[in-house]
């Protein structure tokens, strides 16, 4: 089977999760400066889950890039990374209304642990369904970066609950990582 319907849902179920969170974008009901901070917490958690869903649409965009045929597997392997992604606006909005409060940033940090797990399990998946010499499995290697983002993933998850603005520091810190652009499967396609 080919991909471009996998990646068609995808990309639509990526575009509704930005779609639903600007939406939880409201103008301040006052018109003074005071009102327009008071959004602040809503719109930088808007922002960095923004990000992470642009990350994980560009990831995936390269995964199937190089990626030359899909199963049921697979399939279900990329819902279960859309299931987790779909949960990003609700994590958000918590934080944005509820400032800097360790539950909401456990709970957004967990999503996010769940998300670079479902995306791993997803090249894992693709990778067994291809033979050996299938280049993405030379591109990832040991996939160094994954793994280092599962740890701050979930060494922001633990941080939540004692010091919560080193909790987003982890995790503004993998999105940073993952905005500079990994070269490694752009190197096997050439």
């Amino acid at each position: 089977m080919k991909t471009n319907r996998l990646e068609a849902f995808s990309d639509g179920v990526l575009a509704i999760i930005i779609t639903i969170m600007v939406l939880e974008l409201k103008t301040p009901k006052e018109v003074t400066m005071h009102a327009l901070i008071d959004e602040i917490p809503l719109f930088f958690s808007y922002l960095i889950s923004f990000l992470y869903i642009g990350i994980y649409w560009n990831n995936h965009h390269h995964l199937f890039q190089i990626t030359e045929k899909v199963n049921g597997k697979i399939l279900w392997a990329n819902l279960h990374l859309l299931f987790w992604l779909s949960l990003i606006p609700f994590a958000t909005s918590w934080i944005g209304e509820n400032h800097i409060v360790s539950l909401p940033i456990a709970l957004y940090g967990f999503i996010l642990l769940m998300c670079g797990l479902a995306f791993f399990i997803l090249q894992k998946v693709i990778i067994n369904h291809h033979d050996k010499d299938f280049a993405l499995r030379k591109a990832i290697g040991k996939d160094i970066k994954g793994k280092v983002s599962l740890f701050l993933y979930t060494a922001g998850l633990l941080l939540s609950f004692v010091e919560p603005w080193m909790a987003i520091g982890c995790y503004v810190f993998v999105a940073i990582m993952w905005v500079v652009p990994d070269k490694r499967i752009e190197k096997n396609i050439e």
